[in-house]
């Protein structure tokens, strides 16, 4: 994680946003007025907003976390996918 200041941001944003797409680096953008902000890129955006949705609901998520448990068990099985006609 990075952190600059506001006026630094805007002068090199266009290195942020390729640290941020290019190095999946967060940065901290500071100000004296008003509360910071965080530049990430879009893949790391939507990865954050996937996971506080699986986690949201805790019968899903225990769900999942007993599959992946399975699977490390070797308790899977690997099936053909039905295809309509």
């Amino acid at each position: 994680m990075l952190a600059t200041n506001y006026t630094n941001a805007r002068q090199k944003f266009k290195e942020y946003c390729d640290i941020a797409n290019n190095d999946l680096e967060t940065i901290i953008v500071t100000r004296k007025q008003g509360g910071n902000v965080v530049i990430m890129s879009e893949a790391e955006y939507n990865n954050l907003m996937e996971n506080l949705f699986i986690r949201s609901n805790p019968e899903s998520y225990k769900e999942l976390l007993e599959s992946i448990a399975q699977i490390k068990r070797g308790q899977s099985k690997i099936r053909e996918l039905i295809e309509d006609e």
